[in-house]
């Protein structure tokens, strides 16, 4: 089981093509996560991105983009290992830390994405 094992669920009131467009690019992924190494081991197309994890983490995480009404839910999902030895408190810091993290991405996407959206009013399709 990895040490950290992180999930997360946001829902964009954005269609998934929209959201996908948004992690396509490997700029996204270094701003995005800035100490990872991803390499894309599938592409899921507007279903979302499955990576292997180097760099600060080793492991694996995914993106995956599930149509919701007239929006979509962005699961995320993060599991890797520290590297080398870790002690059971600097786990639960960096599993803490990339909680965090995973949650400034979405809601950080979602306020873009949604821009200028009025709540309760259908979103702009492309």
């Amino acid at each position: 089981m990895p040490s950290v094992d992180v999930v997360d669920e946001t829902f964009l009131a954005v269609p998934p093509a929209v959201v996908a467009a948004a992690f396509a690019p490997p700029a996204a992924w270094a701003e995005f996560w800035p100490d990872l190494t991803l390499d894309v081991y599938a592409d899921r197309g507007t279903q979302g991105l499955r990576w292997t994890v180097a760099g600060a983490l080793v492991g694996t995480m995914e993106v995956w983009l599930e149509p919701v009404l007239d929006g979509t839910l962005l699961h995320y999902f993060l599991r890797a290992d520290l590297p080398g030895d870790a002690s059971d408190q600097r786990i639960r810091r960096e599993v803490r830390r990339r909680q965090l993290a995973a949650k400034e991405v979405s809601l950080g996407l979602k306020m873009i994405l949604e821009a200028g959206r009025p709540p309760g009013v259908p979103p702009v399709l492309p």
